[in-house]
């Protein structure tokens, strides 16, 4: 999937997606250092804006850790479910960065969240196995795969990874909710997401497709959803909104996401979703606007 069909794959659901809030000032910045005097609080998406793939991007670890230094609270609000939390530790710490697990916010805890909260069910899970059960240990899940009679015998189902997902099994799933509709737990809204040979399809794609095969309306959790924020919000003692930033590479997740939560926004421009691409053009189109377009990280 290109640039134009990644931008386009969101348009077409925006009325699953919160509405934009028009008048940002869409400033033009060098990078994170030039909002230090104005943000207290900044929270960064991860591809795109720490990392692309498995590889940090080039000054952006140093950069952050000079924010912390100047007492800024700097945490991860990502859409990263596939990964269990200790695992995800580990790999940022390995791109060279330096995050308290309570820092680290993910579309994962918020999944988790509702799940602790939701009647106990057999779930029916989509994630890549080899990346182990961590913290999905307590619940009743199993991996789907080819089998049909295990999609049929799951009373809900939740959408963490899709790297091993194929057309096979999408089309086992559309089957089994058309068949009988139960909830779908969604835990990583990304369409796409940036990697260092082009986009990757993440679990987002798929949800909506079933949406619009099925008829059965996924619960989603993540940007730019208000549950992931919750989480954030948390964590933080008398939030200024006006003094708190979400950074990230993308309109509809991280932008988006933002503006509902009441946060002032930064979309990273030359890195990550439109690297290489004027912003300007998407901006208008969405109608999504960002109150900074930063260069870099």
């Amino acid at each position: 999937m290109n640039l134009a069909q990644a931008f386009e794959s969101y348009e077409r659901v925006r009325h699953r997606l919160p509405v934009a809030k028009a008048g940002a000032s869409c400033t033009r910045l060098p990078d994170l250092d030039a909002l230090a005097d104005d943000m207290d609080v900044f929270l960064l998406d991860a591809f795109g804006v720490l990392n692309i793939g498995e590889t940090a991007i080039s000054g952006v670890p140093e950069r952050i850790a000079g924010l912390q230094k100047a007492g800024k609270r700097v945490m991860i609000v990502s859409n990263a479910a596939g990964f269990p939390h200790a695992k995800l530790m580990e790999k940022y710490k390995n791109l060279g960065y330096n995050f308290a697990p309570e820092d680290v916010i993910t579309s994962r805890k918020a999944t988790l969240h509702a799940l602790r909260n939701a009647p106990p069910m057999k779930w029916g899970l989509m994630a890549t196995q080899s990346l182990g059960r961590g913290d999905i240990e307590p619940f009743d899940m199993v991996y789907l795969a080819e089998d049909p009679a295990e999609y049929d015998a799951a009373e809900a189902f939740v959408l963490l990874g899709s790297a091993v997902w194929t057309e096979t099994r999408q089309a086992l799933l559309e089957a089994s909710l058309r068949n009988a509709p139960r909830p779908v737990y969604v835990g990583n809204p990304d369409i796409v997401a940036p990697r260092e040979d082009g986009f990757s399809i993440e679990p987002g794609h798929f949800a909506h497709r079933l949406a619009d095969q099925t008829g059965v309306e996924p619960q989603f959790f993540g940007k730019p959803f208000g549950n992931i924020f919750d989480l954030a919000f948390a964590q933080i003692d008398k939030i200024d909104l006006g003094r708190t930033v979400m950074v990230g590479d993308s309109l509809h997740t991280d932008i988006l996401g933002g503006q509902a939560a009441g946060l002032k926004t930064a979309l990273i421009a030359g890195y990550g979703f439109f690297a290489g691409h004027d912003v300007a053009g998407p901006i208008a189109t969405s109608g999504i606007q960002p109150d900074y377009i930063l260069q870099r990280p």
